[in-house]
Formats: structure tokens, sequence, C-alpha cells
């Protein structure tokens, strides 16, 4: 029987934990409902940029959240099942699995919460990606990792957290494959605490998040 013909192209993943406690660090600020709202406004924001980028490779969303399997379905997009939503660490983990099996060459794995994304910013990311390597983009305060591309796919383990990136770049040296640190200005922007939203807000743009977000933060000042 022959073998399965290898995936050249990379698959993108999106991790996404269950929505309905979503955003806990922003619970200062806004109730679980709204905290939820915002957590799907920007996921959505992900979503449609995914789905707008013409020459997009495979994207699969990684989630056992209900919210987030319909927004995946009607943009037509893969879902791999995550019934033990370990986290995002644990989600990643699994579909990385997942693509070895299949024969995937390469995956780049982007989270939910980055409502600035941009296809430019996604090619960027492809462009520059090593032959054997990685591509990391960290967060705007340097401490995250908003965009982790590994060739081969499974090339480190990754271990998100509010202080990724450093271990993220460690690891990825101490393969001794290339590795590629983009900084850009859309994926940097993440969302965890009030001052990353308070960020987002001031910054030009009308995504779904940001209008939601301004429209919350006014009824909280009311």
């Amino acid at each position: 029987m022959s073998s399965s013909p290898v995936i050249v192209s990379p698959i993108v993943l999106v991790p996404v934990k269950n929505l309905a406690s979503a955003k806990q660090r922003l619970a200062s600020i806004l109730d679980q409902s709204s905290r939820t709202a915002l957590a799907q406004a920007m996921l959505e924001d992900v979503l449609a940029t995914l789905h707008g980028w013409k020459q997009r490779p495979e994207v699969a969303i990684v989630t056992s959240d209900p919210y987030a399997a319909k927004l995946a379905t009607a943009y037509k997009f893969e879902i791999i099942p995550d019934p033990d939503n370990p986290g995002e660490t644990g989600a990643i983990e699994m579909a990385t699995r997942i693509c070895v099996e299949r024969g995937v060459d390469s995956t780049l794995v982007i989270p939910a919460d980055i409502p600035l994304i941009q296809a430019w910013e996604l090619e960027e990311v492809l462009k520059h990606a090593p032959a054997e390597g990685s591509v990391l983009v960290p967060a705007a305060d340097g401490r995250g990792t908003n965009a982790a591309f590994r060739r081969p796919a499974n090339l480190f383990p990754l271990r998100f957290g509010n202080d990724s990136f450093k271990p993220h770049h460690a690891a990825a040296q101490a393969t001794g494959k290339r590795c590629v640190v983009l900084n850009l200005p859309g994926i940097a922007v993440d969302v965890d605490n009030p001052s990353d939203l308070q960020h987002l807000l001031s910054l030009p743009g009308e995504t779904r998040a940001q209008r939601l977000g301004r429209e919350l933060v006014a009824e909280k000042l009311m």
C-alpha cells in the first residue's frame, strides 16, 4: 500500500477555549456576559481576516466551544474537536499530533484574541518562513507569542502563557534551525487585561471587537 503524500502547505491552527468563561482578567471592568461577547467578537475578527486571505492555506479551529464551532462552520474551516478543553497548550499539542499524522509539513498557530490581525501580516510570516525552522511574532509587550510557525510541524513544543515568547525563542534556537522573529503591528495587539483593552480601543479601526469594546466601556461610564 502506498504511503500518503506529504502535505507541503502549512495548516493554520486557531485554538479557542471555552468562551463562556473567557477573559477572566477583565473581570474588574466587565461582567462575564460582556467578556464572553468581547471574546466572541475578537474570534470573529480573526476568522474573518483568515477567510478574506486570498492565498490562505488550510485553516483548522481547535475547539469544543459551540460558538467557535458555529463560526468555523460558517467560514468553512475545519474543526479539530477539543473535548478535554485543556487550554491552548494542550489543544495545540493535540492538534499538532494530528497534523503530523496527516503528513502536514508545517503549522502556523495564532490565538483567537488578536482582532487587528491583517492578511498581509500572515503573508509576511510565510514569506520569511525557513525551509526548516520557525517564525515567531511577539505580542506588543514582548512577553507573549501571538504567532508561531514551525517547519516541521512538531519542531518544538509550544507552551502558551503570559511570558511565552522568551521560552519559545529559546526552544526554537535549541533546535539548531533558523528562527525568524517578526514584529507585526496588528498581530502584536492582544487583549488579556484592562490595559490591553484600553490600548485596543485607543487604536484606529472599527473591528467588531473595537466597536463592541467601545460600547461596553461607554455603558460602564454612564
